[in-house]
């Protein structure tokens, strides 16, 4: 995964030694995060950092409420299968 001993990432964690960039992105994605939410630049955990799944969410945060809770009510339905077939 990293390609880094046990001890380096103890010093990441206790901020004795700072990650080189590459090692930070592969953090940020094992993470399922961004850098920049590593870097405390943002508050926010989960940015999307898909643009296909940012443009999605912006369409449906644009229609009306009984339309969103639709789409939402078949997003839990579709994640619940996924979950359950991955048991």
């Amino acid at each position: 995964m990293l390609n880094t001993s046990t001890s380096v990432i103890g010093r990441y964690e206790r901020d004795e030694m700072t990650p080189p960039i590459d090692v930070t992105k592969k953090i940020a994605k094992l993470l399922d995060t961004t850098v920049g939410y590593l870097l405390g630049e943002t508050e926010q955990e989960n940015v999307f950092k898909n643009s296909e799944m940012l443009k999605r969410f912006n369409e449906i945060e644009s229609m009306n409420e009984e339309d969103r809770n639709h789409i939402l009510y078949t997003l839990d339905a579709l994640i619940k299968n996924v979950k359950l077939k991955a048991l």
